[in-house]
């Protein structure tokens, strides 16, 4: 009655994967110099954006 489902399970790892290749693209891009925003970085934080969708507030 009160379990996760496992639907509500995928989209936090969803949610989680999509962070951490936004994060680790940033990292990438602040030891490489880029200061502006870049395609990837658009793309990765739509991704991020769009897997938040399906992910309660209190699970981010």
């Amino acid at each position: 009655m009160f379990g996760r489902k496992s639907s509500s399970t995928d989209a936090v790892t969803a949610h989680k994967a999509a962070l951490k290749a936004l994060h680790d693209n940033q990292r990438a891009e602040q030891a490489a110099g880029i200061r502006e925003e870049t395609d990837t970085y658009r793309e990765l934080n739509a991704a991020v954006h769009e897997a938040e969708k399906h992910v309660p507030w209190y699970r981010r």
